[in-house]
């Protein structure tokens, strides 16, 4: 049962999580007047925040579009995005002290900053403005109540408790990554309200390679190559990188996001030539040319040596065949694919799938059914690229939230 509650403890809404989303939300309900109080299970807040981007922290960027997400209704962003802007994300980071350095492709970091001035700029508005963060409390349970709010039980230091509010807000993010105290929170509060739930996945994750390819992905093991990745469903050109155990890299953790087990996805390890064309050209040069010593040239020694397995390398350019040339040009332009698995959520970036975009209203992100009780960041189904996306995403809800409760 709810404790009676005096004024410190009477607040405009609860927020379970100290993320991205949640940390933006209370403090723009503050600049509000509305009065707040967070939940925090870990220690310390925006813990995945201070890991992103190697503890810099890529918190926007300028490209942002609702192209750049997944989700079961592809429009659903566009009001969040429109009432909250990757302008007003740059002009707030600025008002505090952040600006944005531009690294490739829009992404911003804090330039001559790090992940822990982003957490700074949010913990030290939350005092400013009498905001409550309860830090090592676990939410167990929420519950509505008789007057039409909610009762949100949780556990504090060893110790149960309950305390009630007219709104809540689950911020509590996705299943990546447990060592940052992940967990299914917000799945299970949706579905115990009789939300639906689109099936989550690991997205923006590593992809593993098992069976008689695997030694040669060990031999390219470090090796880092520009290239086109694509499927039937989206293409990427970036870095992908070679492992001992499959593949990773930017475009690897990109097409992973629209990619399931059993499909096949391909690489152009060459996209910006055409190595039949090259090849021509050279061995009328230099027809006594190693295909090895091309290669060499295109890639590192390391990467064509490994390709001594799959291509003729040890061919002076002059005598390759055309069934040759078509190997060639098969292996580098239209490499494919079978990946076995992923890395799983410890090794994800984000979740793909989450509370229903159907369940909410994309102008307030309040549950349709259950007045005052809202679902922002991760945990809904709206999923971005790698690159600041999911942050601008978290912001954007964060705000809109914060406007409705």
């Amino acid at each position: 049962m709810a404790p009676n509650l005096t004024k410190e403890t009477q607040f405009d809404a609860i927020i379970i999580g100290a993320g991205a989303c949640g940390l933006m939300c209370a403090v723009q309900a503050g600049f509000l007047g509305k009065r707040t109080l967070i939940l925090e299970h870990n220690d310390k807040p925006g813990a995945k925040i201070l890991i992103s981007g190697g503890g810099r922290c890529n918190y926007t960027n300028l490209y942002t579009s609702p192209d750049q997400f997944i989700s079961q209704n592809p429009h659903f962003c566009k009001s969040a995005f429109s009432q909250w802007t990757v302008d007003d994300s740059i002009a707030f980071f600025e008002t505090y002290g952040i600006t944005g350095a531009e690294k490739t492709l829009g992404q911003l970091f804090p330039e001559g900053g790090k992940a822990k001035d982003v957490v700074k700029v949010f913990t030290d508005l939350l005092t400013n403005l009498g905001q409550e963060m309860w830090l090592n409390a676990k939410v167990l349970d929420i519950d509505t109540n008789a007057d039409g709010g909610f009762a949100v039980s949780y556990e504090r230091y060893g110790k149960q408790q309950s305390i009630t509010a007219p709104s809540v807000v689950v911020a509590s993010g996705g299943l990546p990554i447990s060592k940052l105290g992940a967990t299914d929170f917000g799945m299970r509060v949706a579905r115990k309200f009789g939300l639906k739930v689109t099936e989550t996945a690991p997205a923006l994750v590593p992809l593993t390679i098992t069976g008689k390819d695997l030694p040669w992905y060990g031999q390219l093991s470090g090796s880092s190559i520009f290239c086109r990745v694509w499927n039937d469903k989206a293409s990427f050109e970036e870095n992908i990188l070679f492992t001992h155990w499959g593949l990773s890299g930017p475009a690897i953790l990109q097409i992973s996001s629209y990619w399931k087990p059993g499909e096949s996805i391909f690489i152009d390890m060459l996209p910006d030539r055409n190595i039949t064309e090259l090849i021509t050209t050279e061995a009328q040069v230099n027809g006594k040319q190693l295909l090895q010593t091309l290669l060499a040239g295109l890639y590192t020694k390391k990467f064509a040596e490994a390709l001594a397995d799959r291509l003729p390398i040890h061919k002076t350019l002059g005598s390759l065949s055309k069934a040759d040339l078509e190997t060639i040009d098969n292996l580098l332009h239209h490499f494919k694919v079978l990946a076995a698995g992923h890395k799983g959520y410890d090794k994800a970036e984000v979740m793909r799938g989450g509370v229903s975009t159907d369940e909410l209203s994309s102008k307030t992100l309040e549950a349709k059914n259950i007045p005052g009780l809202f679902f922002g960041g991760e945990c809904v189904d709206v999923t971005g690229w790698l690159g600041g996306y999911n942050f601008q995403w978290a912001w954007a809800s964060g705000f809109v939230i914060a406007q409705n409760i």
